[in-house]
C-alpha cells in the first residue's frame, strides 16, 4: 500500500503554512501506519489565495490594504527514509504587477516521526525574491523552523519556533545602503487528526485535522516565515507631493527599518486540513480563518489552498 508515502510532499510546498503545517499532519499519519520505510522523490503543485501575497499599494495616509491574490506553486523534493529531506519550490502570482515568478525556495530538514508519543522536526529555508512590484522588499531571506507535537492525548498540543534573518541592498536614486534584520515567532497550537482508512477503495485514506493556533512574535519586515503569513509586514511609505526629492529618497530608504514592533500576540486562527491519498497521489485542500490582533484591520479573514502530489519510488 502506497497511501502514506506521498503525504510528506508539502512541508514547504506552500508558504501558506499557518500555525501548523499540513505536512506535519501528514507525517503523523505516516508514523501511525509505519509506512515510511523507503526513500522517494516527490513532485507536486499547490494552488490558492493568501493575504501574504498582497498588492504593493502605497498610500499617503492609509496602511497597506490586505489584498488576496491567487498563486500556484510547483515543487520537487526528495525524502530519505531516515527522515532527512530537501525541496525546491517556485511561486507564480496571478494578476501580478511585476515579475509573476516572484519567489524561489530551497529547503533542507529532518523530521522524526517514529515515536507514537510525539512528532518533531527542524528545517532551514533559503528564500530568493525577484524584483517584483507585488512583494515588498525585505531583508528576511533565511529561515530556521522547528516544531514539536505531543500525540499521546486526544487533543494534541504543539509548539513551533520560527526565526528569520538576512540582509538586502536598497538603492533609491544615488543613495544605497545595506539593510539587515530579523523576525521571530512562537506558535502554540492544539489539534486532533481524524483518520479514515479504505474509504472509497482498498488503498486510500482520509486525514481530517481541525486545529487552533495562537501566533506570537515580532513583525519588523515582510517575510514568508511559516509561523506567520497573514499580513504583509512591509510598512507604508510616507510622503506627499510637497516634499523634496532628497526627503523622498530618505524615507524610501527607511522602508525596511521603520514600523518595528516588539514581541506581541499577533493572530488567532482556525484551520481545517483535509488530505485524501489514493495510491501514489495526494489531494490536500486546506482552509484557514484568522483574526489579526495588530494593525488597523482586525476583522475576521480567511484563505484557501489546495495541493496535488505524486510520489516516485
Amino acid at each position: 500500500m502506497h497511501r502514506c508515502l506521498c503525504f510528506v510532499l508539502f512541508l514547504l510546498c506552500s508558504q501558506a503554512v499557518m500555525s501548523q503545517s499540513l505536512a506535519e499532519l501528514e507525517k503523523q499519519l505516516d508514523s501511525l501506519l509505519s509506512k515510511r520505510e523507503k526513500s522517494e522523490f516527490m513532485i507536486g503543485v499547490g494552488y490558492g489565495n493568501n493575504p501574504a501575497y498582497g498588492s504593493k499599494v502605497v498610500a499617503s495616509n492609509e496602511d497597506r490594504p490586505i489584498v488576496m491574490k491567487t498563486f500556484v506553486t510547483p515543487t520537487v523534493g526528495y525524502y530519505h527514509k531516515s527522515g532527512f529531506y530537501g525541496t525546491a519550490s517556485a511561486y507564480y502570482l496571478f494578476d501580478a504587477i511585476g515579475d509573476p515568478w516572484f519567489e524561489w525556495d530551497f529547503s533542507a530538514g529532518y523530521d522524526y516521526s517514529k515515536n507514537r508519543n510525539f512528532l518533531t522536526g527542524i528545517s532551514y529555508t533559503r528564500y530568493i525574491f525577484s524584483d517584483s512590484s507585488d512583494v515588498p522588499a525585505t531583508p528576511i531571506n533565511n529561515e530556521l523552523f522547528a516544531y514539536f507535537y505531543y500525540r499521546k492525548w486526544w487533543v494534541q498540543p504543539g509548539i513551533s519556533l520560527d526565526f528569520g534573518w538576512g540582509s538586502k541592498e536598497e538603492k533609491i536614486g544615488p543613495a544605497t545602503r545595506n539593510v539587515s534584520g530579523n523576525d521571530w515567532n512562537i506558535v502554540a497550537a492544539v489539534r486532533h487528526p481524524f483518520i479514515f482508512m479504505d474509504v472509497i477503495k482498498a488503498d486510500d485514506a482520509f486525514l481530517i485535522t481541525p486545529s487552533f493556533g495562537l501566533t506570537m512574535g515580532t513583525a519588523h519586515y515582510y517575510s514568508n516565515l511559516k509561523a506567520f503569513q497573514y499580513i504583509s509586514r512591509s510598512p507604508k511609505l510616507k510622503w506627499d507631493d510637497k516634499q523634496e526629492r532628497p526627503e523622498i529618497m530618505r524615507d524610501a530608504l527607511q522602508l525596511s527599518s521603520s514600523n518595528k514592533t516588539g514581541f506581541e500576540v499577533r493572530a488567532l486562527d482556525f484551520t481545517l486540513n483535509v488530505s485524501y491519498v489514493i495510491g501514489k497521489f495526494t489531494i490536500a485542500p486546506s482552509y484557514t480563518v484568522f483574526r489579526p490582533f495588530q494593525g488597523t484591520d482586525k476583522s475576521l479573514m480567511g484563505y484557501f489552498t489546495a495541493r496535488v502530489g505524486f510520489s516516485i519510488k
